[in-house]
């Protein structure tokens, strides 16, 4: 513990950060348990990938979980933050490719087993990396329980689940149109394909009809699919093409015969009204496909190579392909057109990528039976979206979702629990490996592909509190409370772990779903690497210190809204600690050779009842913000009542009592002080957790941590509206007799008497105010009256609400050097403006100069007339 009485000079968070996080680590502070004398509350983190590096995403979403985190802690909860990591399969699986690169191999030469060895290997070496960068933002978490997607008790509930689903029917493998990335050679769901608005064209394509001298016309985006065309549609209402329905077209650059078939899948009033159909590479055509059982003909292959389906282009990139194809067209006179086109176009969400819809055979997820009870969730309201809007999206998603395809082509991650038999052909789905088939064969092969990363953080809730076992742990904390995350994965992970906790517990994973939205850079853009623009909060912590970036990312933040980035910002929350800071020195100061006294009200003066009376106000407004999710609204209350009322009022009209001679005077005052600072330190601990424990280390406190100690009830009796108005009433006279002061550059040596003209009810309340004053106004002595009878004619007036105030003016000013002052000013501004005026007069300038220079002579002379009725108020005013 730190000496209570002794304080840095200065704040430096390098020597306060580190030392007390280990702090926190070694007294168990952040380890809950199951306590039923206790009300639980948990928050499991979304899993940073092991690949990951600390970025600004990463500091706002887990400075509002440590933020929530630690005041449930301070209320009493057994709050558990579960924290873990997401093996990540597809951003693991190509570090590691990277670095067999390097080496001169491929996964290939390693095979699967020492793949993995490597695998395992890069994990122990950097997974931890951003477990560690975690720490320096000030998480909480309860790292005793640290988790991992690939650990033992994950794969076992990932196993059970996919176990239990294909029981249910509700998991099947089957030949379908999926998302493949022929860059990560793997299927992705729909979820992992981001969509981007690109230049394309429309190829406007003849196919001659057979046997006549007709030929249909169509258009596509991606001729080298044409390759693998088994039909063109119409619409079956489209009376320019009823005599052609049933006939056949000739494919050209194929020469294969395939159907004209009707479908009311085409739109008629769209182009020509003729498509073609391939069902081997659009979702749409593989519907239109099964509906009419046409053979499925895949042209490409796994790297998005022309395979031997596709007659002369194979071999080709498909890139090179379509060129070909399209110049084919061209010499054969069946190319018509070529028009531009902006199309969104799939890219993989890792790789970027363009995605290529190819048939395949995969393992899916039936998702209409899983979707249903979790819309029903959202619906009834006990799963809440904060803010409300972004359930529309969830229902949009889930109400019009697909089939999940959840294999990936991949080693690193949860291999399939599918076994095939070599001899019969059966596929057995089994938790351990059968030792035979129920053909008596043991040649059995496990599926080589892996599942999708998001399949075992949907059940994260869940499996990380020892699902499927019964553990005490699970029975007590779950539903989890909150979940906290970026609106950018609602349908990644939000609707999966919503599913898979009510398919598999029957009960929600958690009761409310806070978004919030990204940090941005100062001019409103994304960072990315592609622009440069990205911050990284480890250089920001090294110089500002954890606490300014944590309190710059939540001032400000409101819930689903997007933020923007400016140093200025932590900069200022940087002053800010130093602020408290020095506050906590000056007081601590005053406390070495002082007796606190026991708190006796009627000996109060209004500002201590005023200061206690707005802190709780404080305390019940910041609580109140919390439970709402607003916590931006929150750190900026705090920040105000810290800076304005305490600091730069409350310490300051204190200041006469602390050095004089009144030991009672000067023990209430510091009473005051030590319990309104005491208190503030424990509203602002979550959003500034580091700063907030040293000083608290430093001040007379029972608790020895800040993290232990009790959130601050509210005192009704304590809430002195009366005093807060009074205090209002002095607070705003002090200010109008400063403003003046300030505009007449009075300098703050100079004393002035003051007349104040006030009811007779106020006036003892200002009488009892002198001291505050004298020392923030400046005022040399204070004389109140209740009328304005005999008010020197020359004397200042300013109105207040409750107060008409009267400062002679020879007390401020010396009439005759303020007078020559001021004809100089007079002087000064005359020639300003003639030379001003000169030009505007000027045609030739005016019309030859460029507009922004005349604009500014312009906005000159405005400035300069308005300067000089100011002087002239003033002269007007001393030469009375």
């Amino acid at each position: 513990m730190a000496n209570k009485q002794s304080l840095a000079k200065t704040y430096d968070p390098k020597q306060v950060e580190d030392r007390l996080y280990r702090q926190w680590e070694e007294k168990g502070y952040f380890h809950a348990v199951v306590d039923d004398n206790k009300e639980p509350f948990c928050i499991v983190i979304p899993p940073p990938n092991i690949t990951g590096k600390l970025h600004m995403g990463h500091a706002l979403d887990n400075t509002l979980q440590d933020i929530i985190i630690r005041w449930k802690r301070m209320q009493g909860y057994s709050a558990l933050w579960l924290p873990g990591t997401d093996h990540a399969s597809i951003a693991t699986e190509v570090k590691i490719v990277e670095q067999l690169e390097k080496e001169g191999l491929t996964k290939n030469d390693l095979g699967r087993e020492k793949f993995l060895e490597r695998a395992w290997e890069w994990k122990e070496k950097y997974g931890g990396r951003i477990v560690e960068q975690l720490k320096k933002l000030g998480s909480s978490c309860d790292w005793q329980r640290e988790r991992f997607t690939l650990d033992e008790g994950c794969s076992k509930a990932v196993t059970e689940v996919f176990v239990r689903l294909y029981n249910k029917g509700l998991i099947y493998r089957g030949d379908r149109i999926i998302n493949w990335c022929p860059d990560c050679r793997t299927a992705l769901s729909d979820a992992e394909v981001e969509y981007e608005e690109q230049q394309g064209h429309f190829w406007h394509i003849a196919y001659p009809v057979k046997d006549s001298k007709e030929r249909v016309v169509l258009a596509t985006t991606r001729p080298e699919t044409m390759l693998g065309d088994t039909a063109v549609a119409v619409h079956p209402e489209d009376k320019r093409y009823q005599h052609l329905i049933g006939k056949t077209v000739i494919l050209p650059l194929m020469n294969r015969e395939i159907p004209i078939i009707a479908d009311s899948y085409v739109d008629k009033d769209f182009g020509t009204g003729v498509v073609k159909i391939t069902p081997a590479h659009d979702p749409n055509d593989f519907e239109v496909g099964q509906r009419h059982n046409l053979p499925v003909i895949r042209v490409m292959d796994d790297a998005g190579r022309m395979n031997d389906k596709a007659g002369k282009y194979e071999g080709m990139d498909r890139y090179e392909a379509r060129k070909a194809v399209v110049k084919d067209l061209e010499s054969l006179g069946l190319l018509l057109k070529i028009e531009d086109h902006k199309h969104n176009v799939g890219e993989c969400y890792r790789c970027g990528t363009t995605v290529e819809p190819i048939v395949s055979k995969q393992w899916f997820v039936k998702m209409k039976p899983l979707a249903e009870p979790a819309i029903d969730a959202v619906r009834s309201g006990k799963i809440r979206f904060i803010p409300e809007r972004f359930s529309k999206i969830y229902f949009n998603w889930m109400e019009n979702i697909k089939d999940w395809c959840i294999s990936r082509q991949l080693w690193w991650g949860h291999r399939i629990p599918a076994y095939y038999c070599d001899s019969c052909g059966e596929t057995i789905i089994a938790a351990e490996k059968p030792l035979k088939c129920s053909c008596g064969s043991e040649q059995l092969r496990q599926d080589e592909d892996v599942l999708d990363t998001w399949f075992s953080s949907a059940l994260w809730p869940f499996s990380t509190l020892g699902w499927p076992e019964e553990t005490e742990e699970l029975k007590y904390f779950y539903p989890t409370n909150v979940l906290v995350t970026g609106y950018d994965i609602i349908f990644f992970w939000v609707a999966r772990m919503i599913f898979s906790g009510i398919e598999h517990l029957n009960e929600v994973p958690f009761r409310d779903v806070f978004i919030h939205g990204i940090v941005r850079d100062s001019e409103g853009r994304k960072m990315s690497k592609s622009l440069g623009n990205g911050i990284d909060p480890l250089e920001i912590i090294d110089k500002y210190g954890a606490d300014a970036l944590r309190m710059s990312l939540t001032v400000g933040n409101s819930p689903g809204n997007d933020m923007r980035f400016y140093y200025e910002k932590v900069e200022a929350n940087r002053n800010f600690a130093n602020k408290l800071w020095n506050a906590t020195r000056f007081i601590l100061m005053n406390l070495q050779n002082a007796e606190l006294d026991s708190i006796k009200p009627e000996k109060m003066e209004i500002a201590d009842k005023w200061i206690i009376s707005r802190y709780n106000q404080l305390a019940g407004e910041v609580t109140d913000n919390l439970n709402k999710y607003e916590l931006g609204l929150a750190a900026q209350k705090i920040y105000d009542f810290a800076w304005n009322e305490f600091c730069d009022w409350y310490i300051e009209l204190v200041k006469p009592r602390l050095n004089g001679n009144d030991a009672q005077a000067k023990g209430t005052a510091l009473y005051t002080l030590i319990y309104v600072l005491s208190n503030t330190l424990k509203l602002l601990h979550p959003f500034m957790p580091f700063i907030t424990e040293e000083l608290w280390q430093h001040l007379p406190n029972e608790e020895e941590s800040i993290m232990v100690s009790s959130w601050p009830q509210v005192i009704p009796k304590e809430i002195n509206l009366q005093a807060e108005a009074d205090m209002e009433a002095i607070m705003e006279a002090i200010r109008s007799i400063r403003n003046v002061r300030s505009e007449m550059d009075v300098p703050p040596s100079k004393r002035a008497k003051l007349i104040l003209v006030c009811k007779k009810d106020d006036a003892g309340l200002f009488r009892n105010a002198d001291t505050y004053f004298e020392k923030l106004a400046g005022v040399s002595e204070i004389e109140i009256r209740h009328d304005k009878a005999g008010i020197p004619e020359n004397a200042m007036s300013l109105i207040t609400a409750r107060a008409e105030m009267f400062i002679p003016l020879e007390d401020l000013i010396d009439f005759d050097k303020e007078l020559e002052r001021l004809e100089k000013e007079k002087a000064r501004l005359e020639k300003e403006l003639a030379r001003v005026a000169g030009k505007l007069s000027n045609n030739n300038f005016v019309k030859k100069a460029p507009a922004a220079v005349v604009e500014e002579e312009r906005e000159k002379q405005r400035k300069y007339k308005d300067m000089m009725d100011k002087v002239m108020v003033q002269i007007s005013k001393l030469k009375v």
